[in-house]
């Protein structure tokens, strides 16, 4: 069983190390369209299945309460938490309409819809960000493996190049903590007004 273990290690941190070299820079250009958004009075909107939707509300919370430094709360929200919204759309109409109704109720111009996708593949989330584009949002997205139908649905896309889903929602929860950093700091810290 401590091999198992060990292994599990191994494999995280050789994920993380081949990560980190190759999206050093989309997660800057990412938190600097998150600090633009807030810094332009617009809000985050970010949606996700599953583990996905845990992780969307967690980055909700960074912002609108605090990551790391005191500062004043940012608007973002998860659209996964309203369950009369979600039940009443899923059993109303479908349950791949329950993120694209919200978007289509709340985005506007300047706002951001951040998908978040193991797979790139969830029906619901790529129906959100068809719709923020339409709305006039701009469209992040954190995906896995090859990106799925999300690539080119994005104007920002952070790919975890793995088929683990497992190592995927580990680099995607690690990635939405630096970007919380990064936006923090670009607000806020060290790179305001640069």
């Amino acid at each position: 069983m401590i091999e198992y273990v060990n292994s599990i290690f191994e494999d995280s941190i050789n994920a993380h190390k081949k990560f980190a070299a190759a999206n050093a820079q989309i997660l800057v250009d990412f938190a600097q369209a998150v600090a633009d958004c807030f810094a332009g009075g617009g809000k985050v909107m970010i949606c996700g299945n599953g583990g996905s939707a845990a992780d969307a509300q967690h980055i909700a919370a960074e912002f609108a309460s605090r990551f790391v430094m005191e500062r004043p709360p940012l608007p973002a929200m998860a659209l996964t938490t309203d369950t009369s919204l979600l039940t009443a759309v899923g059993n109303d109409y479908d349950f791949s309409d329950v993120f694209e109704k919200q978007v289509s109720a709340f985005a506007n111009p300047g706002d951001i819809v951040w998908g978040i996708s193991t797979s790139g593949n969830s029906e619901n989330v790529i129906k959100a960000l068809h719709r923020a584009a339409k709305n006039g949002a701009v469209t992040l997205g954190f995906s896995g493996r090859d990106g799925g139908r999300m690539k080119g649905l994005c104007d920002k896309l952070l790919v975890v190049d793995n088929m683990a889903t497992a190592r995927i929602q580990e680099l995607h929860i690690m990635s939405a903590h630096i970007i919380c950093g990064l936006v923090d700091e670009i607000m806020f810290g060290k790179f305001a007004g640069l």
